[in-house]
């Protein structure tokens, strides 16, 4: 699959660059945005399969706008988040909103064309490590305690799976169970802690204390 991509980001060199980089990867820029509120009408106007969007903006930021789309549109393309800093707490914000990724501006093209790749797809999650960093400083919370509790031993065990980043074939491989049965589990998390994506409830599961920040490390 060839995913099409739009550009948020008030920098027109940004853009320029961004649409450069990923053409040259045999990737589609189908639209440009320059501030968060532009970003539904584009998405509606060209229906990219990606958006990848600046988390800082002036006027509406990344995350505003990444709420907006998954509330707004029935069918919403994949918001991968671009950021200077790793630890930036506004990532952190909008993979909560929904957002099935982020990456740094500094990356290379290869792996801006990887991740795009990757959320298209949406199966895998997106730098596990880089997630796990992005938590470890905080503490879980009781925000989503409750919820957490609803989850049965065998999907939490999955949602664990997920964090470290296996697929849903890899997931069946590690459990020895059927394919169909993960994809079950899989949608039984994502409804019951209100989740988007792998990345939302992966951030929800180190929220809540499922997942530890260390977790990783020891698979």
């Amino acid at each position: 699959m060839t995913p099409t991509v739009l550009l948020a980001d008030d920098e027109p060199l940004v853009r320029t660059g961004l649409r450069a980089l990923l053409e040259q990867q045999g990737i589609t820029v189908v639209g440009e945005a320059a501030d968060g509120a532009e970003v539904l009408p584009a998405v509606r106007r060209t229906r990219p399969d990606v958006v990848l969007m600046d988390v800082r903006m002036p006027g509406t930021d990344g995350i505003e706008a990444t709420r907006r789309l998954l509330a707004e549109t029935t069918e919403p393309p994949k918001v991968l988040v671009v950021t200077t800093f790793d630890n930036d707490d506004y990532v952190h914000e909008a993979l909560l909103a929904g957002a099935s990724g982020f990456l740094l501006k500094r990356a290379r093209k290869e792996e801006i064309a990887h991740a795009v790749r990757t959320v298209a797809a949406g199966e895998s999650l997106l730098f596990p490590e880089a997630i796990r960093r992005l938590v470890s400083a905080r503490l879980p919370g009781a925000k989503f305690t409750r919820v957490a509790k609803t989850l049965t031993r065998r999907e939490a065990e999955v949602l664990r799976l997920i964090a470290t980043g296996l697929s849903n074939s890899d997931i069946a491989a590690a459990l020895v169970i059927s394919l169909e049965t993960v994809k079950t589990h899989v949608g039984n998390i994502f409804g019951k802690l209100g989740a988007a994506n792998r990345s939302q409830a992966v951030v929800i599961a180190y929220e809540s204390g499922i997942v530890a920040p260390g977790h990783l490390a020891g698979w």
